[in-house]
């Protein structure tokens, strides 16, 4: 039991699990958001903004009684609520892209708590799954692979591993030495962003805006947001310099509790995934509709999810189809949780899922609810199918944009990504992947 314990232990503490799979997750969800926004720009001000049914002091009450976090009431000004859309949607964008994706993320789950919060009766699941990973994603390593961050810290990992046997060949040992554990650069970028957002931080606390509190009513009972925000920034802050002026134990220390923070956090996307699923999946077996197998025919009929009114008028009358489609759905949803010690059976519920919503995106005009559930379903996506869907496409990229030589792309497939891990025994048959 002690060594079974020991060696759980020592697992999740030596590297953040599912680089890829949370990576797909970030994609994932902030392109959802980042489309969501684009396409409802010319609407934004009577979603979220001073030209809504649902106005500020209005949501204000609301708020009073429910305490969620919004920044949109620190100002009644329409500057202001256009700056917050502008600021989710560059924050979006970057994290997709993994652009400084620890800073980003935590712009992204500000931007979405705001907006959402801001009007609670627009929106549909879909919306509700983008709410709490926007949270989750704070705490997770999402950008190790596919990510600007992952290409940035290869090539200076390059240049000081091409640095040190230059000092060696040199003859200069303690030279070579104190390259090859090069401290990372100064970052200026980085710090820069840090203070401005430090700044902006400070001067919303001393002007006393609406939800900043320290130990009132925040993320966790009694931690307020004040000292959410605070403390992610003061950990930014040690980070970055533990790593620059103290590469031995702090930063050994500091890496093992992030690195618990994101298997953490992982664990608990994935438990979040199987609820959503189970608690559908049962309260569709209650349902007189469901169970005698007609649930499904009904939105195909209703004018408003019926985008393709001759597709939907087509399979809705059909009444195999219908009983087929209704029955699978209950049967997947409630049977995909207890198939995830089964690689394989997972696997092809996974593909059923998939292909469920991708029909829910077409049938009934519901394209961001989908998304927003696949992306959630990719953290159970296999690791040799996502290292093989980024093999082709820098194989792609390299075809494509490669003038002259080799076609490969000089840094791997990817661009800054792990060395795939193969282990014996089945090592990579986990519950994702």
């Amino acid at each position: 039991m002690e060594r079974a314990i020991g060696r759980g232990f020592a697992r999740v503490t030596s590297r953040a699990m599912a680089p890829y799979q949370t990576a797909v997750i970030r994609i994932g969800f902030s392109a959802t958001w980042l489309l969501f926004l684009l396409r409802e720009w010319p609407h934004r001000r009577a979603l979220y903004g001073p030209d809504g049914a649902w106005s500020l002091d209005m949501a204000r009450q609301l708020l009073d009684g429910n305490h969620a976090l919004t920044v949109l009431p620190w100002s009644d000004g329409n500057g202001w609520f256009e700056c917050v859309y502008l600021l989710a949607i560059v924050s979006a964008a970057l994290l997709m892209l993994g652009w400084r994706t620890r800073t980003m993320s935590v712009l992204f789950m500000v931007g979405v708590l705001s907006l959402q919060n801001r009007s609670v009766f627009i929106g549909d699941g879909g919306d509700n799954v983008i709410h709490l990973m926007s949270m989750y994603l704070v705490l997770t390593r999402c950008g190790q692979v596919w990510s600007l961050d992952a290409r940035r810290a290869k090539r200076a990992s390059a240049a000081a591993a091409a640095a040190a046997p230059d000092a060696q060949a040199e003859g200069d040992a303690e030279r070579a030495a104190a390259t090859a554990s090069k401290a990372p650069d100064r970052d200026l970028p980085g710090v820069i962003l840090w203070a401005v957002l430090g700044l902006g931080l400070a001067i919303a606390q001393l002007r006393g805006s609406y939800g900043l509190t320290w130990f009132g009513d925040g993320p966790f009972p009694h931690i307020g947001w004040s000292l959410t925000f605070w403390g992610l920034w003061a950990a930014h802050g040690l980070w970055w310099a533990a790593r620059r002026y103290a590469p031995g134990e702090p930063r050994t220390v500091l890496d093992t509790l992030a690195k618990l923070a994101h298997n953490g956090a992982l664990l608990v996307i994935m438990v979040e995934v199987c609820l959503i699923y189970a608690t559908a999946g049962w309260y569709k077996i209650q349902g007189s509709r469901w169970q005698d197998g007609t649930a499904v025919f009904y939105p195909m009929h209703l004018d408003y999810f019926s985008p393709w009114p001759e597709l939907s008028q087509l399979m809705g009358s059909n009444g195999l189809i219908v009983m087929l489609v209704t029955y699978g759905t209950v049967i997947v949803q409630v049977a995909f949780p207890f198939t995830l010690f089964n690689r394989r059976l997972k696997n092809v519920l996974l593909v059923a899922m998939i292909c469920e919503h991708l029909s829910i995106a077409f049938l009934l005009g519901l394209p961001f609810f989908s998304l927003a559930m696949i992306a959630a379903d990719a953290v159970f996506l296999p690791t040799n199918f996502l290292i093989w869907l980024s093999a082709r496409a820098s194989g792609l990229r390299g075809r494509l944009f490669s003038r002259g030589g080799s076609a490969g792309p000089a840094d791997g497939p990817g661009g800054g990504e792990p060395e795939a891990r193969t282990q014996g025994g089945g090592g990579g048959h986990t519950l994702v992947g």
